[in-house]
Order: C-alpha cells, then sequence, then structure tokens
C-alpha cells in the first residue's frame, strides 16, 4: 500500500509537471465547498439585509422589497453549490491513483506514465481479477452449501457456534475477494444481541465489511435469482428478517417484526441502513425514524472508505450490480476503518426523529463526514412540499408578528 501511494504521488506530480509544460490547467477539486455558509437564522440574515440597506429593522413587523435578496441568494446558492446531488456522484480525489484519468488532456503526457498505467491495468486484470473472482465464488458456494447444511440441524448451541463460524469463514473469503484492507476501531463497543446496529450506507459490501468481524441478523427485501438462493440458505441456519415486497410497504408490519426480534435476548443483533440508500463516503444524510422507534439499544458504527485505492461507492443509477462489483474487483484495493461506537438509548422525552439524529450526528463526527439533514430519497425524487411551506411560514410569521403587535397596528 505504502508503494502504492508513492507511485499515486509521483504519477501526480508528473501530471502537474507536464500541464505546466504545455501551459494547461491542472484541476483541482474543491473539497471545502466553493461557498462560505455561515449557520445563521432566515430572521437574523433578513435583519441584516435591512439594516445594510434601508436601516429599517424587524420591531415593526411588514414586508421590505428588500426581503427577495435573501430568498435570491439562497436560490444561487443552492444552484451553484448544491450539498445534495454531488452525495450521489464519485467522491473527488487531490491525486491520480492510476485507475482513470485525471483530465483526458493528460493522455499522451508522459511514455512512462503511459507505461506505468498499462502494467497496472496488466496486473489488476491479468493477475488480481481471476484470483478475487475464484474467491468469490469459492465463498458464496460455501455459504450456500454451509448455511443449507446447518439448517437441518436441530436447534441448540452446537447449530449456533456452526452457524456463526460458517457465516464469519465465507464473509471473511468474499471481503478477500475484494482484496478489502479493514481496520477495526473499538471492539468492545461490538454489537451485542437484543440491540440494532446502525451505519452510514456507502456501498452494498458494508454488509460483508460489518458481518466478516462480527454475527448479524440481516433485513431486507426477499429477492429472486441467485440473491434469492443465498438468502433462503441463509435462514435456515440464522434467524434473518427478509420481507416481501408487498410487506415493505406496510410500516407497521416491518416495525412489529423488528420489534419482536430486538425484545428477543436471545436472538443477534439486527444489522440496519436507516439513510436507506448508498452516499458517496463523503457525508451521513437523514436517517429513516423507523429504526429508532422500537425502543431497544442502539449500537453506531462509523465506516469510512479510503478512495484513494478504490472507490466503493456505488452509484446505483449509473451501474447495473455486475458493472460495479467488476469495477470493485479491478481496483487496487478496498480500504476502510469502521468504528463502534459506545451504544446509545433513546432518553426521557425524546423523541424517534431526535433519537435518529443524535445517533447520526456520532456517526458523522466519528467517521469525519458531513451530517445533513436531507433525505438520501432526494436521489430519485422532488424534493417534498413540507420543506418549502416550513420556509414560508417562517417568513409569514415573521412580517405578520405575534397577535398582539397585530393589534398594536
Amino acid at each position: 500500500m505504502k508503494s502504492l501511494l508513492k507511485i499515486f504521488r509521483w504519477a501526480t506530480l508528473r501530471i502537474e509537471r507536464g500541464a505546466k509544460e504545455n501551459n494547461q490547467a491542472v484541476y483541482k477539486p474543491c473539497s471545502n465547498g466553493i461557498i462560505a455558509k455561515e449557520l445563521t437564522s432566515l430572521e437574523d440574515e433578513i435583519k441584516e439585509i435591512r439594516r445594510s440597506g434601508s436601516g429599517k429593522s424587524l420591531d415593526v413587523p411588514e414586508f421590505e422589497l428588500s426581503d427577495i435578496f435573501y430568498f435570491c441568494r439562497k436560490g444561487m446558492e443552492t444552484i451553484m453549490d448544491d450539498e445534495v446531488t454531488k452525495r450521489f456522484s464519485a467522491e473527488e480525489l487531490e491525486t491520480w491513483n492510476l485507475l482513470s484519468r485525471t483530465n483526458c488532456n493528460f493522455q499522451h503526457i508522459s511514455m512512462r506514465l503511459t507505461v506505468l498505467w498499462g502494467l497496472g491495468v496488466l496486473i489488476r486484470y491479468g493477475f488480481l481479477l481471476p484470483l478475487r473472482i475464484a474467491l468469490a465464488i469459492t465463498g458464496i458456494s460455501l455459504l450456500v452449501m454451509g448455511t443449507t447444511v446447518v439448517g437441518y440441524l436441530p436447534s441448540g448451541r452446537f447449530k449456533e457456534f456452526l452457524s456463526r463460524h460458517v457465516h464469519l469463514m465465507c464473509y471473511r473469503i468474499c471481503v478477500r475477494a475484494l482484496t478489502a484492507i479493514i481496520t477495526y476501531h473499538n471492539s468492545e463497543n461490538r454489537p451485542k444481541n437484543g440491540g440494532i446496529c446502525v451505519a452510514n450506507h456507502t456501498s452494498p459490501i458494508d454488509v460483508i465489511v460489518l458481518a466478516s468481524d462480527g454475527y448479524y441478523a440481516m433485513v431486507g427485501q426477499i429477492h429472486g435469482g441467485l440473491m434469492g438462493v443465498i438468502q433462503r440458505a441463509m435462514v435456515k441456519s440464522c434467524p434473518h428478517v427478509w420481507f416481501e415486497r408487498s410487506e415493505v410497504k406496510d410500516r407497521h408490519l416491518v416495525a412489529k417484526r423488528l420489534t419482536d426480534h430486538a425484545q428477543d435476548q436471545s436472538k443477534l443483533p439486527i444489522l440496519i441502513f436507516p439513510e436507506g440508500t448508498c452516499i458517496n463516503n463523503t457525508s451521513v444524510m437523514m436517517f429513516k425514524k423507523g429504526s429508532f422507534e422500537i425502543g431497544a439499544t442502539v449500537y453506531p458504527v462509523a465506516i469510512k472508505y479510503d478512495p484513494r485505492f478504490g472507490d466503493a461507492f456505488w452509484n446505483s443509477s449509473k451501474y447495473g450490480m455486475v458493472n460495479y462489483l467488476l469495477r470493485m474487483m479491478t481496483s487496487w484495493a478496498i480500504v476502510c476503518s469502521v468504528w463502534y461506537l459506545p451504544p446509545m438509548n433513546r432518553e426521557e422525552g425524546e423523541d424517534a426523529v431526535h433519537f435518529a439524529n443524535r445517533v447520526k450526528s456520532a456517526i458523522a463526527r466519528q467517521g469525519g463526514l458531513v451530517d445533513l439533514l436531507w433525505d438520501g430519497g432526494l436521489k430519485r425524487e422532488k424534493v417534498k412540499e413540507v420543506f418549502k411551506e416550513e420556509q414560508q411560514k417562517l417568513y409569514s410569521k415573521m412580517i405578520t408578528g405575534s397577535h398582539e403587535d397585530r393589534s398594536r397596528s
């Protein structure tokens, strides 16, 4: 890994030097955003606009023409620096990792760079890819056969012991099929039976990254094809929670089945990704509150990938599962860190939404991720009208004032 990092740095320096010789501009990703934003309220910002413009204040509630400048500026900022849409595209890199060109103008900048890139292609496709495919087939085959055999054993401690070790063995083989280098921190906080493990979601491989170090009950929708065969084999040896497509839409049914599972202290911790979609390893988006209404102990986990060796983010709107796995298996490696955070419980008087936000903030701080309030469903849907109505209500309340203000006027 250290040798690869040295090669990446040398390649980047060579590209920058070549660009300078050819009078070309080198693209530098802006990691901190292009607009400096301050966390201030709508009322405070409009007060400042009025004070700098007409000199009026909000003591007497009334509409001012200058107020529209606040909404114009916010609209332009959102268009120029959309903090939601850019979370669903590949994370930008400071250096070239020999997997893709930094800029199409650099294709013929150096013969040594071209030879180095070709050597990397030969190693990744000619040596690493066949080996990884063989490991993946081995791991999946052993998982199906092993869980099927264990499923025929009578329930008891021996069956649970075998199931645990079959799952761990197969998941660890699948992890090695991606040449995943994982560092686990604070293992004393690893999720325990009767709890819920929640983590930020970047990729489908988040499941095997966590399951290769622990034993979890999975939650998900029943699939067909190869995935369906794997699910049916797994549930024979372990109490996973699979839902039919029609059941997923029934929120109360899902909550009841999860509650029944979590209340049984003999059952495995449930593994859930509350974001509901994959985010590009830079931030954490809104957690769905369903997992936090159950009342069970929540074990937060933060996952952070190192994009220099391979991009783990799955852009499902751009790549299918087969294409995505091929890209993963032809990268250098999948390097990530996993932090087990101390368990958290819902406080007295705290609703599920605030509890979910508290857990999300803890995960974001530990993983060095941006904490966003937006729903990951915006990846495929439009902004809900309720968000617009909230801003309209805030401004309406500000310019109309309270009942006493209106009676005085």
